[in-house]
């Protein structure tokens, strides 16, 4: 069998079995909005870093496709399997009146699975596959004491997205790459799950101005799905009984890497990306900002068969406070007059995406030249997420007294990630 016919053989093989996964349940937390930070123990333990000088296929194929033609896998073929447990800590706030209800959402361990190949097709040109769990948040309050003071006491929102590539390696300093992105996509506003598919893209490009100095820089698209009969947004303000539509547009999203590796035993990486939420369906009307997030990454090769990783992530808090508001007010949601409380209460309660700085550290380990172990922690410190104004409150007697009111969230995270790492 020629080596080219092999490699498409087993690239279709993996796709195959990359395409059962999207029918996986899975599910995570947000990190850098409603993302992960990166993908992987090895970029994960760096921060998230990996537009520049990814270390693995699956840190490539998710960060910039144009680096799968210089990574340490090549020439060779690599292909990865990856799990991130996910452990986050959510706890929320409502005060009524001087009334203070407090409750912590039901805690889970997340499982989100990531798989990765690379391969060469000549010298020139490598193709790329990779499937994972990139955004994940949600809470589930059910049977605490603030259930039914939030307009979902259960949310969840969960993709994975499966990502085809191809890098061209133009010259000894320039590579280019591009992905298309597949999305399978699951939001639950606590009425009721809706599945659906979107689809996106991503150029890359890197290049290698010093021996030492490596420069990426890539664009993803907007992703937008429609989620339908996923809610009744104006059940309370038109007595509806029908269920809406809502759209949610993953981000355009642009990101720069710098990379600075004086040998073989030290690599340092500087990461940014700008998302623009407040253009993304969804996210707009939920008073989302654009987000700058800041990548730090070092890996040091102290011994033979040992790598050990550090990193930090900084993702600035993307979502306005409102403090002031007219809980018995309607606020327009995609054509909808909604509750402005529920409203109010879903943007701080149900969807607290409020992680800002995370700490990371990991390790790698060569069992042979063809099979590594690695392992990873990251841990994103406490934020808080608040939010005032009025409530209204139905008497027995028909009328509505409006009593003031303030909300917060704290969320906090734990994850550990894992991977295999097969070289052929």
């Amino acid at each position: 069998m020629e080596p080219k016919e092999s490699v498409m053989k087993m690239l279709a093989r993996i796709f195959f079995a990359l395409g059962l996964a999207v029918l996986l349940p899975l599910a995570a937390h947000a990190t850098n909005g409603d993302n992960l930070i990166g993908v992987g123990p090895i970029s994960r333990a760096m921060g998230g870093v990996g537009i520049a000088a990814p270390q693995d296929a699956i840190s490539a194929t998710f960060a910039n496709p144009a680096a799968m033609c210089v990574g340490p896998f090549c020439p060779s073929s690599e292909f990865d399997f990856a799990a991130t447990l996910f452990a986050p800590t959510i706890e929320a706030k409502i005060t009524i009146g001087g009334n203070e209800l407090k409750a912590e959402s039901d805690k889970k361990v997340y499982l989100v699975p990531a798989f990765g190949i690379s391969a060469p097709i000549n010298k020139k040109l490598r193709l790329g596959l990779s499937a994972y769990g990139v955004t994940g948040l949600g809470v589930d309050y059910r049977d605490t004491e603030i259930a039914g003071l939030s307009a979902a006491d259960a949310t969840q929102l969960m993709i994975l997205k499966v990502a085809p590539s191809i890098a061209y390696q133009v010259n000894d300093k320039l590579s280019l790459g591009a992905a298309l992105h597949v999305v399978n996509s699951a939001l639950d506003l606590n009425q009721g799950s809706s599945f659906n598919y979107g689809i996106g893209g991503q150029l890359g490009i890197l290049y290698r101005l010093s021996e030492s100095l490596s420069f990426g820089a890539t664009y993803i698209s907007p992703i937008n799905v429609d989620h339908q009969n996923v809610y009744n947004l104006d059940e309370v303000t038109r007595q509806s009984t029908d269920m809406d539509d809502f759209k949610l547009e993953a981000p355009q999203t642009f990101g720069l890497g710098l990379a600075f590796e004086p040998n073989a035993d030290l690599l340092l990486e500087l990461d940014t990306k700008w998302l623009n939420w407040s253009d993304a369906n969804g996210y707009d009307v939920m008073d989302w900002d654009d987000q700058l997030v800041l990548a730090l990454g070092a890996q040091l090769k102290p011994a033979d068969k040992l790598t050990l990783r550090l990193g930090y992530n900084y993702a600035e808090n993307q979502i306005n406070e409102h403090h002031g508001f007219d809980g018995a007010g309607n606020t327009e949601v995609q054509g909808k007059n909604v509750l402005t409380y529920g409203f109010e209460s879903l943007r701080v309660i149900g969807f607290p995406a409020v992680a800002e700085h995370h700490a990371t550290v990991g390790l790698g380990y060569d069992i042979t030249p063809a099979l590594s172990l690695n392992f990873g922690y990251m841990h994103a410190f406490e934020s808080t997420l608040k939010g005032s104004g009025t409530i209204p409150i139905p008497q027995s007697d028909g009328s509505v007294v409006v009593a003031p009111v303030e909300m917060e969230s704290r969320l906090s995270e734990d994850a550990v990630d894992f991977s295999l790492a097969w070289r052929f």
